[in-house]
């Protein structure tokens, strides 16, 4: 698959930072996250969490009530980002946001 110079991504894939720039935004109030389901941030406990932002579906991993990492997002274009166990350390979106970015969108979640 090519390169896109300007992300450093594969086309039709997203990096990871494209991801936290959503999240960020999301926390900054510049986006509008909705829950997708009915099952709340207190009801699914230990699993995933999907959420949308704008036509971006993204999944959350919440353990024991703790926003922990991303499992996956897609682009409103269709463009995708995977978790992958195998990812040097930091390169989950979750995990480049500041600990106040982290905090905010985990408070953000549970009022969903």
């Amino acid at each position: 698959m090519a390169a896109d110079e300007s992300t450093g991504s594969r086309l039709g894939s997203l990096s990871s930072r494209e991801v936290c720039e959503v999240l960020r935004e999301v926390v900054f109030e510049r986006r509008t996250m909705t829950k997708v389901g009915t099952q709340t941030w207190d009801d699914v406990y230990a699993c995933h969490f999907i959420v949308d932002v704008e036509g971006w579906r993204i999944t959350l991993y919440n353990d024991c009530d703790e926003l922990d990492y991303c499992e996956e997002c897609t682009s409103a274009d269709g463009r995708r980002w995977c978790f992958d166990s195998g990812d040097r350390f930091g390169t989950d979106p979750v995990a480049l946001l500041s600990t106040w970015e982290h905090q905010t969108l985990e408070r953000l979640l549970k009022a969903l």
